[in-house]
Parts: C-alpha cells; structure tokens; sequence
C-alpha cells in the first residue's frame, strides 16, 4: 500500500497514543491512519533509504554469490517470554533458516496481521525488539505490510518473515549430504526455548529459571565454515526438536543416525520439567541452536570452533551418521541399551515459534 509521506505529515494527524490506545480497524484500512501508523512506528523503528521510500517493495543489487531465500511464520503464545518475543523471534527464526545454507544474510520482509484491539504499546514494544535484533544481526528490514483483522479473529499479532541472503560458490550445505562415517554435532544446550514457553501457558504454571535461546546464528555458521568448508549439513532444530532434524536428514542422505544420550547437553532443569511432565526432551523446540554434520577428521576442529564462540560454548558431539536402509535414528540410553528416535506423533506443544 503506497500513500504519499508528505501529504500527510502536511496535515494535521492526532497523535498516536501508543500508551494506552489500541490498534484500530483504520489501521489496516488503507488511509490516513494507516499511513500514520506505518510511518510513526514501523517506519521510524527499521529506519533504512529502501523501507523509508514507502514503496511497495524494496529494490537492491544482490552481491556475488548464490541466492538464498526463506519465509516463516510466527504465531507464539505468549508474545513475551523470558530470553525474548514474537519480534525478536521473527528476526531470529528466518535469518537462522538462511544461515542454515552457510549463507550470509541480507535483508528481511515483515508482513504483521493485527487484531483489532491489540495494545499499541505491545505493538511498539514488539517492533523496537524486532529492529534490535535486526541491528544486531548487522541486516535490514526493507519492505513490509500490516493488515488488522476484526476483534476475535486474530489472536493479537502474527507476523510473517521473509529472507534473503548470499552463500559463496563453493559452499554445499545441504540435508541430503550425509555420509556414513560423518559425526553429529550440536551448538549447545537443547529444549530451552519450548521449556521456556512451557513453563508460562496457564494451564500448566510451574516456575523455571531457564531462558529461552532465541539468537541469531549467522555468525557463528560463519566462524564454523571458515575453520571446517567441508561442513556437509547444518539444521536449527526448532519446532519437532533435534529428533525431527535427525530423522529429516537421515531420510533425505539414505542413511541413519545413532546419537548417545550421554553426550547430550541438557540443562538439569530441563531435563527435570520433561521428567515431570512426561516430555521427551529431544522432541522440544530450540531457536539459538544448531546441528552440524562433518566428516570425521573435522569433528575436532570444528568442535574447538564451535567452543569458542558465545553462542557454541555447550557444543558437544553427539553421534555418527551410519548405513542403514530403513533410516533409522537411534539413541545409546544412559541404561547401556538402545531405542528408536522416530518422528513426532502429532503436536508436543503447539504455538511455540
């Protein structure tokens, strides 16, 4: 939706009220209003040339190398967590899925459906936390579209990401590249962030002091490519957690995958909130974590990499990629027994990304 920026900072506009007042059906209706809000809050808050053209997209010359795009949605509960938000998050979640391709990212896409109602000072509280993580991760937020739908047909805000990114020629990182003989490994503590989450639905109500791990990962991809190229896959496990990564991969190379349960890093409280709610911990959902497999002679390397780094400094390896036609994943139990890692049944823990 295009409108002329001028004219309305010519005319006189009351205020926004981003204290007490609430988004309004106006907002997304295509006028003033709207105009007002895209530019006082959205505007103002992502601050670059391409997005403060008020264009309906964003135009750019894309550097050397290969194109890599991604898009996610995120339609948390509840918006604000310990460790972070849906903003955040947002950022977070797509850069870490183009990272995922040893690419470096670019510029964003934001699309935002309101519901009628919503606080303004969420809204501005979400939108603040969204260009500091963008800052942070060293990218832009170029183009973007708000729609707000009637009271009772939204559940607050929804917002939707889009990415694009780089990844030097060269570069092969790819789930169907595992080998027999390859070693797994993660990038630090699993089940944070859905404990996190778990841990605040009403319905459940007991207390943790675990955080969620929401970052951007990028950086460290980096820092691991530049010390081990012959990195074959990389995968964040978010929703599904590192079960349905493992299995993923396992499937899409034609192998399988055994994991020890004793090389897991997770956090006691955790492992301690799973036990008495009967989840299974590699099946919660992580948004600052990693899983990378190499061959065997880099594992080292890229672990002692991987260490030295803020957000690899819990990196463990964690198993080995193996022949096996059913492509199974496998776990060697605490117990000296082994079990079937298979695919989540149904929904663990819904709304958590």
């Amino acid at each position: 939706m295009t409108f002329n920026k001028q004219a309305i900072r010519s005319s006189y506009v009351r205020p926004i009220d981003f204290k007490r007042g609430r988004v309004e059906m106006s907002h997304g209706g295509g006028g003033r209003a709207m105009a007002q809000l895209i530019e006082t809050l959205f505007v103002s808050a992502f601050d670059n040339d391409m997005l403060s053209a008020l264009n309906d997209q964003a135009l750019f010359s894309p550097p050397a190398g290969r194109m890599v795009m991604s898009t996610d949605g995120y339609v948390i509960s509840p918006l604000f967590f310990p460790g972070g938000d849906i903003g955040c998050l947002a950022v977070h979640g797509t850069l870490n899925d183009i990272a995922m391709a040893g690419a470096k990212p670019l510029y964003l896409s934001a699309g935002f459906i309101l519901e009628e109602g919503f606080p303004l000072a969420d809204l501005k509280r979400i939108v603040a936390s969204m260009a500091a993580a963008a800052q942070a991760a060293g990218i832009k937020i170029v183009t973007g579209d708000t729609k707000v739908v009637e009271r009772g047909k939204g559940d607050g805000i929804f917002i939707t990401t889009t990415g694009v990114g780089t990844v030097p020629d060269g570069i092969e990182i790819a789930a169907d590249r595992a080998r027999p003989g390859d070693r797994v490994l993660v990038s630090g503590t699993l089940g944070d962030h859905g404990i996190t989450i778990l841990s605040l639905r009403e319905n459940l109500g007991f207390h943790t002091e675990i955080e969620s791990d929401t970052a951007a990962l990028h950086d460290l991809v980096s820092h691991m490519i530049a010390a081990t190229p012959a990195i074959k896959v990389l995968r964040d496990p978010t929703r599904g957690g590192l079960a349905t990564v493992l299995n993923e991969i396992a499937l899409q190379s034609a192998v399988g995958i055994t994991i020890d349960e004793h090389q897991l890093p997770i956090r006691e409280p955790v492992r301690a909130a799973c036990e008495f709610l009967g989840f299974d911990p590699l099946y919660i959902a992580n948004e600052g974590k990693l899983v990378a497999i190499c061959p065997p002679e880099d594992a080292d390397h890229l672990l002692e990499t991987m260490r030295a780094h803020p957000l690899g400094q819990a990196a463990a390896i964690i198993g080995e990629v193996i022949e096996d036609p059913q492509c199974f994943v496998q776990m060697e139990t605490a117990f000296g027994g082994r079990r079937i890692v298979d695919w989540l049944s149904g929904e663990q823990l819904p709304r958590i990304c």
